[in-house]
């Protein structure tokens, strides 16, 4: 078995299927793992590939000639993801689709097909969930800032909703599991870039600050609802818990 690995970026991604296609070892007789590796497996030759932007644009291109362009967007999510077999499945999907064209999409009973649409579902679903639940803070200098705390990443998805929402502000969000940025300068275009540790504590610090805005979404929050309808359990099936550590309005009380 040859396992082919690669970083867990997705131009890396999409190189390591052109090479592990290119290798012509039999598709059975392959298999591909974003780094880090965790255990070793017995009897495996592991290969480590290098990200190539050429080769990324190759496979990019046989995805949107050969399938549909439906069907790069849902390899685009699928990359997105946190689960770490997400790789070998994209390359399962794909060696169907390359075969079946734009019918593979059709095909939900096979196994391959059917774990490749329950990983874009689940990307989807977060992606939806933040788009809905990223809360804004302004800062002393005017800037609008976003902190999360996805699984998947998604910040790459998520950003475009906020550039069409928002053109005319100063905004940035912070994915703080990957220290990722994504920087939107006023009537400019969104860029991703990478934080230092120092910068994430100063923008969790500033993040943090309460300002009049602050204090009149909280208490809109409190006010709106009738206290004697509460259902704690209710709230927590339409809003997890996981997507409340930023929300303002549920840091004055953490019984909500």
């Amino acid at each position: 078995m040859i396992v082919f690995t690669c970083e867990d970026t997705f131009e890396a991604m999409m190189t390591c299927i052109y090479e592990a296609w290119a290798s012509k070892a039999g598709h059975k007789n392959i298999k591909l793992k974003t780094e880090p590796i965790g255990n070793l497996e017995l009897f495996c030759e592991y290969r480590h590939t290098d990200g190539d932007m050429e080769k990324c644009r190759k496979v990019i291109r046989a995805i949107q000639q050969k399938i549909s362009r439906r069907a790069y967007h849902m390899v685009f999510r699928c990359a997105a993801s946190e689960y770490p077999e997400k790789l070998d499945i994209i390359y399962r999907f794909l060696l169907l689709g390359f075969y079946y064209g734009s019918r593979v999409l059709s095909m939900l009973s096979h196994p391959a097909v059917m774990a490749f649409f329950e990983l874009d579902r689940k990307v989807s679903n977060e992606t939806h969930l933040f788009r809905e639940f990223t809360r804004f803070s302004s800062s002393e200098s005017g800037v609008l800032s976003a902190l999360i705390e996805p699984k998947s990443n998604i910040l790459p998805l998520l950003y475009p909703s906020f550039e069409d929402r928002m053109p005319s502000e100063n905004w940035m969000i912070t994915d703080v599991n990957r220290r990722l940025a994504a920087v939107h300068p006023a009537e400019d275009e969104t860029y991703l870039t990478s934080l230092s540790a120092d910068e994430l504590t100063l923008i969790r610090q500033d993040y943090f600050q309460k300002d009049i805005y602050t204090d009149m979404w909280t208490g809109f929050f409190q006010n709106i609802a009738i206290k004697e309808r509460k259902n704690p359990a209710c709230q927590r099936t339409h809003l997890p818990l996981w997507y409340r550590k930023y929300a303002v309005e549920f840091s004055p009380d953490p019984d909500i």
